[in-house]
């Protein structure tokens, strides 16, 4: 007599699971809390996003594409900005000449 292994009724593959929940999205919130005789030390908090980029898009969540660190851009930005503080730290001194150099009245 031969036994067949049945699965639940209705099997998803992890393929399915995936991308119903990218879908949809999920939201894990959670918070730490570490106390020593009431006196909060530390505060851990979490918040994490699991959707596709378009789903997020949706919500009205793009942070990635204004962050240097993930644009295309980052060194270029980089460079610029450095320039940028040069320039100013150049007038900073050069406006700190004049004003000593000015006579008091």
């Amino acid at each position: 007599m031969a036994y067949d292994i049945q699965g639940p009724a209705q099997g998803d593959g992890l393929a399915d699971v995936l991308e119903r929940i990218l879908d949809k999205g999920v939201v894990i919130a959670g918070d730490v809390s570490i106390s020593l005789v009431g006196i909060e030390l530390l505060t851990i908090r979490l918040r994490l996003l699991i959707a596709t980029v378009d789903k997020a898009k949706e919500m009205g969540i793009n942070w990635w594409e204004n962050d240097p660190r993930l644009s295309a851009q980052a060194d270029a930005l980089e460079t610029q900005n450095a320039s940028l503080l040069t320039r100013i730290d150049a007038l900073e001194a050069k406006l700190a000449t004049q004003i000593e150099e000015r006579p008091v009245a």
